[in-house]
Parts: structure tokens; C-alpha cells; sequence
């Protein structure tokens, strides 16, 4: 039976020592206890984090304090000199990620990524966190920029909070992260962050815009700009198989806050400009509210309106047969037509074609209806071959336009079967304008 449950509801969590003897059989522990009777109780504790706090100043050279995170849940603030215990705070689970801002002596905030999946947030003169962010998985890289919190999680994900728990963005990553770190450039005044994924890339974010993708030979599993030599601005990267990279920024690197990543574009998160409620808007909408029955049953009534319109258009439609394709099943047909030429003389083609799976159709003629004032064709009858099911059979036909006054009529197309009065087909063409004189 395991007693480290019980080692963490205690109010004072028990030492190595005493855990071990309540394993102990009865017969074993006065001997145990005889053993290391003389000897004092200390619960030791292992450090899972550590960060590092400006003592009073904020210059790069000032001194600072350790900040270490413990297997006991809890925070230490070392002294410089002594190495004694300045402050101590707890938390509710083990913390694995530290960022550190601000000064001991004057005011500071300590921000701790947990195991339990949550992070806090510890003030000067608190002992418990002040704040908390609670996360939907746990956090893999913990990154502070200004007063906002920028958290890798474990769901390929990029989030970014304040400092009092509020969700500024999300960003959907690649890969799964690996590390993360802050690229700070004094000189510029530039801040972003850094965050190595698993695919072999280095990307760099400015807010939730990707400005720059850094490709490496090896997964990376760690990161850290700052000064290298007599270079300020020099990133270090270690990589998992154990390799070192080292890249040095340019002095005429420019930073575009353009974002690089595929997405919507940038206008599409600019707030409109709505402008107010007017007194038209509050009184159409009162309106709207106390006759909301009545102008439900008008919209139905022109929506039903509207279906008796479209039916009665389909059903002539049918009975003109107006369609491009047939409504008979014995001789599924369908067809479509094209005029070709300036004028005065056109070329008509018509396209029929059989839709049936396997059955051929015969017997079927072409008639031309249209106005002999203005048109003469040839022929203006005929009869169509056996349709073949799955062919394109054009049929061609040609036009004389009559007159020279610069106007148009319909020539109206039947396809006719014998024996039948109704046509199976009929097609309006609207013929184009002539642009040339008549033949003489």
C-alpha cells in the first residue's frame, strides 16, 4: 500500500524517514526507531525549477536572488550572500515552469506552470498564488513578454494570457512544441517568442503573428538568445541528438509584423465601426416584437405563394415541354441549341442526344416555327435518324436573315415522334441581330 497520498492531504507532509517506518512491519519498527533515534527529522526535497530575481536593481550586472521550485510544492527566494531562505511560498501542485520579473526589494511576480496543469501567479508579501490560469492540457514551455504570460501547450497550441488570467489568442501549431524561450532585443526594443516543434522548426511569434520560420537539421529541445561574444543579438540552440547551433541576427534584419502564416487575413480581426442604435431601429424592432404573430403569418403566406408560383411555372413547363430534357420515359431526350454568325446568313446546330440506359429511339422529326417576314430556312423540316443512348447527334441548320431594319425574332424548335400530337421537345431561340445587308 502506497502512503505518498496520504504524505500530500497532511497539513505537515511527512519525512522519508517516517514514511519509510509506517511501511515497516510492527515487529520491524523498534528497531528501526532505536536505529535513528538519535539522529533529527528533515524532509528533503528535490528542485524540479529554477529562475533567477533582481535584488533591488534592474541592470543587467545587479545582483540577483535564486528562485527555486520543489518536489514539496513549494517556492524558495535564496539570499545571494548567505544562500538563506528570504521568502518561501506554496503551491498546490509541483511546479515546473518558472518566469521571474521584477525586483525583491521593491515589487515582483513570479509566474509557476504546475503539474496539475494550471499556472499561478505569486506576488511579493502572498504566500499562495494570487492568480490562477487554469489550461484544457498541460503546459510544455512558459514564456512571459511585458505583463502577458505566452504558454506551449501539449495539444499543439500557443496561448496567451494576462496577468490576471484573461485569454488574449490562440494559435494552432504544426507540431508538438519542445521548448520555448524569449528573444528580447535591447537595442531595438524588440521582444518575441521562440518555440521549437518537433517537425525540425524554430518559429518565431510576435504576438500571434508568425514573422519567421528557422528550419534545423535536428529537432531542437532548447533555446536561449541574448549576447554571445561581442554579438547582441545570437541565438543558441541545442539539438536532440546532441548538436549545438549557433545563429547570429543580422544587423539589417527588418521585422514585419506581417503575418506569414496561412489564415484569414488581418482585416478580418479589425473590430467594425457599428454605428449606435437610432430611434427608426428601436421602433422597427418594437415593432417586430408586438406584431411578431401577424408578420409570421404574412411571410408564410407569400412563402406558400411563391411554392404555387414555382409549380404552376414547372407544370406548364411540362405541358409545353419547355424543358431541355424530356418528360417522357420511352424517349428520354435532351437537347440544347447554338447560333453561329454575324448575319445576314446563320448557322443553327442542335444538339439531341439519348439519355435512356439501353434503348434506342426512332421516329422522331424536327420542325421549325418562325416568322417567314423576317427568316428563311432550309430545311424547316426533317426527319432524325435512330438515337443511338449515350451519342451527341448535331443537327444542322441554316438561317437567312430576311431584312436589314436591325431587329430579331424567336425561332421556336418541336421535336415531334410519330403518332403523337404533343411535341416531345421545344426549345425558344432568341436569334441574334443581323449585322450584315440581305442577299439579293
Amino acid at each position: 500500500m502506497s502512503l505518498l497520498p496520504f504524505r500530500d492531504k497532511a497539513d505537515i507532509p511527512l519525512s522519508v524517514r517516517s514514511l519509510k517506518f509506517l511501511m515497516l512491519d510492527p515487529q520491524e519498527m523498534e528497531t528501526y526507531v532505536n536505529l535513528h533515534k538519535q539522529q533529527p527529522l528533515r524532509r528533503q526535497t528535490v528542485i524540479t525549477c529554477i529562475s533567477t530575481l533582481k535584488k533591488n536593481m534592474a541592470e543587467e550586472d545587479a545582483v540577483s536572488c535564486l528562485v527555486i521550485g520543489a518536489e514539496s510544492k513549494d517556492i524558495y527566494v535564496l539570499d545571494p550572500e548567505a544562500f538563506t531562505v528570504l521568502s518561501k511560498m506554496s503551491l498546490p501542485s509541483v511546479p515546473t515552469l518558472i518566469d521571474v520579473t521584477g525586483q525583491f526589494d521593491v515589487e515582483f511576480r513570479i509566474t509557476v506552470a504546475c503539474r496539475n496543469g494550471n499556472i499561478y501567479i505569486l506576488r511579493r508579501d502572498s504566500p499562495k498564488p494570487k492568480y490562477c490560469i487554469e489550461l484544457t492540457s498541460h503546459p510544455v514551455g512558459l514564456v512571459r513578454i511585458g505583463k502577458n504570460v505566452v504558454v506551449g501547450c501539449a495539444q499543439e497550441t500557443l496561448l496567451s494570457y494576462t496577468q490576471k488570467g484573461k485569454k488574449l489568442w490562440t494559435v494552432y501549431l504544426p507540431a508538438p512544441v519542445m521548448t520555448m524561450g524569449l528573444m528580447d532585443h535591447h537595442t531595438r526594443g524588440f521582444q518575441a517568442v521562440l518555440v521549437g516543434l518537433s517537425n525540425c522548426q524554430v518559429q518565431l511569434y510576435r504576438d500571434k503573428n508568425l514573422l519567421n520560420i528557422v528550419k534545423t537539421p535536428d529537432v531542437v529541445t532548447s533555446i536561449c538568445f541574448g549576447r554571445f561574444g561581442r554579438e547582441d543579438g545570437s541565438l543558441i540552440m541545442t539539438t536532440k541528438g546532441g548538436g549545438l547551433i549557433v545563429k547570429i541576427l543580422k544587423r539589417t534584419a527588418v521585422f514585419d509584423d506581417r503575418d506569414t502564416a496561412p489564415g484569414p487575413p488581418l482585416a478580418q480581426s479589425i473590430r467594425l465601426n457599428v454605428p449606435k442604435k437610432t430611434k427608426l431601429y428601436v421602433d422597427q424592432t418594437m415593432r417586430e416584437r408586438e406584431n411578431a404573430v401577424a408578420m409570421h403569418r404574412a411571410f408564410q403566406m407569400d412563402l406558400s405563394r411563391l411554392r404555387l408560383a414555382s409549380a404552376r411555372a414547372y407544370v406548364k413547363a411540362l405541358e409545353s415541354s419547355l424543358t431541355p430534357m424530356s418528360a417522357s420515359l420511352s424517349e428520354p431526350l435532351k437537347m440544347n441549341a447554338v447560333v453561329q454568325g454575324l448575319g445576314p446568313s446563320f448557322k443553327l446546330t442542335l444538339n439531341v442526344q439519348n439519355t435512356a440506359a439501353c434503348r434506342p429511339v426512332m421516329n422522331l422529326a424536327v420542325s421549325f416555327l418562325y416568322d417567314e417576314a423576317l427568316y428563311s430556312m432550309r430545311p424547316s423540316f426533317f426527319k432524325i435518324p435512330l438515337l443511338v443512348p449515350g451519342l451527341n447527334y448535331p443537327i444542322d441548320a441554316f438561317v437567312e436573315c430576311l431584312v436589314d431594319k436591325g431587329i430579331s425574332d424567336i425561332i421556336k424548335v418541336f421535336v415531334l415522334q410519330q403518332g403523337k400530337s404533343a411535341p416531345l421537345l421545344t426549345a425558344h431561340i432568341n436569334m441574334p441581330v443581323s449585322e450584315g445587308l440581305p442577299l439579293n
